[in-house]
């Protein structure tokens, strides 16, 4: 496995983040019928951290919080917890009432404290706000961060999926206050997905920020030919809403990757991932782990090496795309409250 530093931060992490949205309670939230459970997620936790990952991704709204119950159980009962990075996310509302959802101090405070005792955990090493927060002033957002920081809940604070501008001003807001800043953004970029490249990117390289890439295979469908469907494909109403079924650019740069892969004998996946480590500001692609093979195959792409006419040959087909994914709805955890404890 190949570490690096998030960021300009002192945090060391693996090339490879793995993304938990993937093992859940079916029951409760909305991700799909595709999710794991406790039993079905260990092999993919044991796998990952024999390959060397240290960099575990979750979030309170996953599966209705059942996400990071099963994260925090089989971290805790495989691995030491000085030496992984566990991170998770506050936003999505979490139950239909006020205050429960958001970024205001009220609701950061109340949503790390719920995730922490999901997870089992003392403290995140990195907490990161899950979208931007139109309601709230960033000045409030930002200090209580900060606090909660400084309260040893959090070593690191990261954002997620939102305009380089929104992102630009709440590092300047920190900046200009003395608070914590940023050291990470988690965004969705892919070969289906580019726009983070006009902005985001060239901001987090100039700046120091790491890259934590969500949805890196396009939910999948940068690992398998053209037309190949699965259960999560089938019921992923994100996915759906991200990526349309007869979209040619999509389709033709679906092929380029299977042609390279061919030619080249690595799997699709492998290659997809690859293309990531081309782009400097990226630090840790976010993978999904729900079939036997997909870690080893992630873990491939670390040995793959892209040239110029290759890079340029998986990049042709992309057209340019209406940015989506940084306003993308959150629905409430589930119609199920779900508690803390």
């Amino acid at each position: 496995m190949q570490f690096t530093r998030l960021g300009k931060s002192g945090l060391s992490v693996s090339r490879l983040c793995l993304g938990c949205m993937s093992y859940g309670d079916t029951s409760k939230g909305w991700h799909g019928d595709w999710l794991l459970d406790e039993d079905a997620a260990r092999p993919f936790f044991r796998e990952a951290l024999q390959a060397g990952i240290n960099f575990f991704d979750t979030a309170n709204i996953y599966s209705g919080g059942t996400s990071e119950e099963i994260t925090g159980k089989l971290l805790r009962d495989m691995a030491r917890r000085d030496e992984i990075v566990v991170a998770t996310k506050a936003f999505g509302v979490w139950r239909n009432a006020p205050n429960c959802g958001g970024l205001s101090r009220k609701a950061l405070f109340a949503a790390v404290d719920d995730s922490l005792a999901r997870l089992g955990m003392d403290y995140v090493d990195l907490f990161q706000i899950h979208r931007w927060d139109d309601v709230t002033p960033i000045e409030e957002t930002m200090e209580a961060l900060h606090d909660i920081m400084k309260a040893g809940k959090a070593r690191y604070i990261g954002a997620s999926s939102m305009y380089a501008w929104q992102f630009a001003k709440a590092q300047e807001t920190a900046r200009a206050n003395g608070w914590t800043r940023f050291i990470s953004m988690q965004n969705q970029l892919n070969l289906l997905y580019r726009e983070e490249e006009r902005e985001m990117l060239p901001l987090c390289a100039a700046e120091g920020v790491g890259v934590i890439p969500w949805s890196p295979l396009a939910r999948g469908r940068l690992s398998r030919p053209w037309g190949e469907s699965t259960v999560r494909s089938e019921t992923d109403v994100v996915g759906k809403a991200l990526y349309k079924a007869e979209d040619e650019a999509d389709r033709a740069g679906v092929d380029a990757v299977q042609q390279l892969a061919s030619a080249r004998g690595v799997p699709m996946a492998s290659l997809a991932l690859a293309w990531h480590y081309t782009k400097p500001a990226v630090t840790a692609p976010i993978i999904g782990a729900t079939r036997p093979g997909h870690i080893a195959d992630a873990v491939r792409a670390l040995d793959i090496t892209l040239s110029a006419e290759a890079i340029a040959a998986l990049e042709a087909p992309y057209r340019p795309k209406w940015p989506t994914g940084m306003g993308m709805p959150m629905p409430a955890m589930d119609k199920v409250s779900v508690e803390a404890g």
